[in-house]
């Protein structure tokens, strides 16, 4: 299974993993994307990561 993790030192909480994936993302009150969720049926994790205007988002093996 990948993992998933956001670099909060980097990420500007922009929502655009949090619109693309609910069930994983998550911006919560300090303004930083939150990972609530290793896995979705529904959404491709990879393509969300390279959308991230920042490159905070990593899917490792």
């Amino acid at each position: 299974m990948s993992k998933v993790t956001v670099d909060t030192s980097t990420c500007v909480g922009c929502g655009l993993c949090e619109q693309s994936c609910p069930e994983v993302f998550e911006v919560q009150g300090d303004g930083i994307a939150h990972v609530k969720a290793q896995v979705c049926a529904t959404c491709n994790l990879q393509e969300i990561a390279d959308s991230c205007p920042v490159n905070s988002i990593k899917i490792s093996a």
